[in-house]
């Protein structure tokens, strides 16, 4: 989906900061100045608050949108290509999940807190996405169903390794998550036949990715 729309400063701004902290990817930073990230953000009472500010910003329900460099860098780092299909775990806002819809991919994306979900299933409707498959439930056991997946997004932290969700990856399949409790790391996987390669990446601070639905 092509979106055509007017940056704000604060948009631009981090835009910027983005280029400055070293994303390259032109096709990642166009996706980005195409979704306003304060549609996205609930409202707060507070005018210091900017939800386009580098840092992560509260959801409600214990859960926060990544800063923008996270998810730039995550996204820019799986090297995705139109067309192809990706399983996000944590829909959260919805706000990694339009920039994944912005780039042409066939998106499915699962949100285990239902009220989360709804209300954002309800804004990525009113954006006229029609590319985003969106379900409820637990997102250590991915989407068998629609698997396998070209790539994998988990933008909360598991303890260790969910060997499902490596499972449902295709042959060339790419996957990014962070991993550990106090301590976490992004970790890169990539699939090659029955061959599994991890590259621990930049150190990071998700919220921990908890198995069921609520």
């Amino acid at each position: 989906m092509l979106r055509i729309m007017q940056c704000t400063d604060n948009h631009h701004t981090m835009l910027e900061t983005l280029r400055r902290h070293g994303i390259k990817n032109g096709t990642v930073l166009q996706a980005m100045s195409r979704v306003p990230r304060d549609a996205f953000a609930p409202t707060s009472a507070d005018p210091r608050d900017n939800p386009y500010g580098d840092h992560p910003y509260p959801i409600g329900h214990g859960q926060t949108m990544s800063q923008p460099y996270i998810v730039a860098y995550m996204t820019e780092r799986l090297n995705l290509k139109q067309g192809e299909r990706i399983l996000e775990i944590g829909t959260g806002s919805g706000y990694q999940t339009a920039i994944l819809a912005e780039l042409g991919l066939q998106v499915y994306t699962i949100e285990r807190i239902s009220k989360l979900a709804e209300h954002t299933v309800k804004k990525l409707t009113d954006f006229g996405y029609s590319n985003i498959h969106v379900r409820i439930g637990d997102g250590y056991k991915g989407w068998k169903d629609e698997s396998p997946f070209d790539a994998i997004i988990v933008t909360c932290a598991p303890a260790i390794m969910p060997t499902r969700l490596i499972q449902q990856l295709g042959h060339n399949g790419r996957m990014i998550l962070p991993i550990g409790i106090e301590v976490q790391r992004l970790v890169l996987v990539r699939k090659k036949g029955d061959t599994i390669e991890e590259e621990t990446d930049i150190g990071v601070r998700f919220v921990p990715m908890v198995h069921g639905e609520s």
